[in-house]
């Protein structure tokens, strides 16, 4: 039997959790979600995920906490997908392994999934 790649989606917009559930669902993903930073956190240290898609603008835990909070040496990849471009460099800087802009489509996201998981498989 095969492995389903782990993510965990997490967001504080419900509408944006459904639609990329049911898309990478669709794609073959097992997903599980997240509504803020605080239950991400908490996932993260029950289960295990191939990778996490992470909004940064969330109350009161945002993915930037998030990301400080995982640390440097985390084994978890993170994509990073915000509405706001203007954080880029702050993301990027705080250790997201890439970003996506908002709104995105289900294939963009499994592309970048993929593009991440065989980077980071690379370096290991």
């Amino acid at each position: 039997m095969t492995h389903k790649t782990r993510v965990l989606v997490v967001d504080d917009e419900p509408a944006v959790v459904r639609f990329v559930r049911t898309g990478l669902n669709a794609a073959g993903y097992e997903v599980t979600t997240a509504t803020g930073g605080e239950e991400a956190l908490k996932l993260v240290g029950k289960k295990q995920f191939d990778i996490m898609l992470l909004d940064v603008f969330m109350e009161p835990v945002s993915g930037l906490d998030v990301l400080e909070q995982l640390g440097p040496s985390r084994k978890l990849p993170v994509i990073v997908f915000s509405a706001g471009s203007s954080v880029l460099e702050r993301v990027m800087q705080a250790g997201a392994d890439a970003f996506i802009a908002k709104p995105v489509r289900p294939e963009q996201l499994a592309s970048k999934i993929e593009e991440v998981l065989r980077r980071k498989k690379a370096t290991v």
